[in-house]
Parts: C-alpha cells; structure tokens; sequence
C-alpha cells in the first residue's frame, strides 16, 4: 500500500526528512483550510437578512410567552397527576 506521494506507507522516505516535510504541509493546509473555512462563513453572515430591532422583541416576546405557557401547562399536569397517584396509592 503507498500514500499519495508514492512511498510505501510504514517505510522511510527516501530524502530521510519527508516526514517532517509531510507534517509542515499538512499543518500549513490546516491553517490555509480554518482560514478558507472563516471567510466563508464571514461571507454567508454578510448575505443574511438580519430582522429590525421590532422585530427581533416581538420575536423575543412570542417565544417568552410561548415557554411560560408550556411551562404552566406542564406544571399543571405535574399537579394533577401527583394528586392522582397519592389518591390512587395514598400517603
């Protein structure tokens, strides 16, 4: 089996210091890749449509409103099941 330079994998090169070589390159490429990896993202983040301050606290405002129903029903249910299962089973 070879890797993509042609060496046999397992075997030294034959210079004696591709190794090191090979690491360089491949932390360089790493570096290169984080660095392609940002500018992309920086690039996505200029293309997204950001909401308006009203918007963004109407938004803020229906999900908090939202949680804190949820958040009563389930307390509700809690409840109501705790006292079934006391009356069911008792003290």
């Amino acid at each position: 089996m070879s890797d993509s330079t042609g060496t046999a994998l397992g075997s030294p090169s034959r210079d004696g210091g591709g190794t090191e070589r090979a690491n360089r390159a491949e932390r360089q490429g790493r570096i290169r890749n984080i660095g392609t990896f940002y500018k992309q993202v920086v690039a996505e983040l200029r293309k997204v449509i950001w909401p308006t301050r009203k918007e963004l606290v109407t938004y803020t405002t229906v999900v908090v409103v939202f949680v804190l129903i949820i958040t009563a029903l389930v307390a509700i249910f809690d409840l109501a099941f705790g006292k079934a299962v006391l009356a069911i089973f008792g003290e």
